[in-house]
């Protein structure tokens, strides 16, 4: 085959390939963005003393048992918020690597 149909062909395979991924991108951009208020929300929230007594009144079964309790657990909203600052922090590592 000739070089140069073999070399238009792959960059053909990268440019799908590219435009897909930023699409995908996009798409869960604009959703991580969507909860970004609630995170912060829930990072209040862990702070607060209201948590402190919701978990006090888990501890001490007075919540009823088929209550989901995610956010009681002592790890749940303090590894979220862990995770999302890492993201970040790819997100920035990445803006940095950019080659425009």
């Amino acid at each position: 085959m000739n070089n140069q149909i073999k070399r238009i062909e792959e960059m053909e395979v990268l440019l799908n390939s590219a435009n897909i991924a930023i699409k995908n991108l996009e798409k869960a951009l604009k959703e991580y963005n969507k909860v970004q208020d609630g995170i912060h929300e829930l990072a209040s929230y862990y702070a607060s003393k209201e948590w402190k007594e919701d978990f006090e009144a888990d501890e001490k079964g007075k919540l009823p048992a088929d209550l989901k309790r995610g956010v009681l657990s002592e790890d749940g909203i303090y590894n979220m918020l862990d995770k999302n600052l890492e993201v970040q922090r790819k997100m920035c590592r990445t803006m940095e690597k950019g080659i425009m």
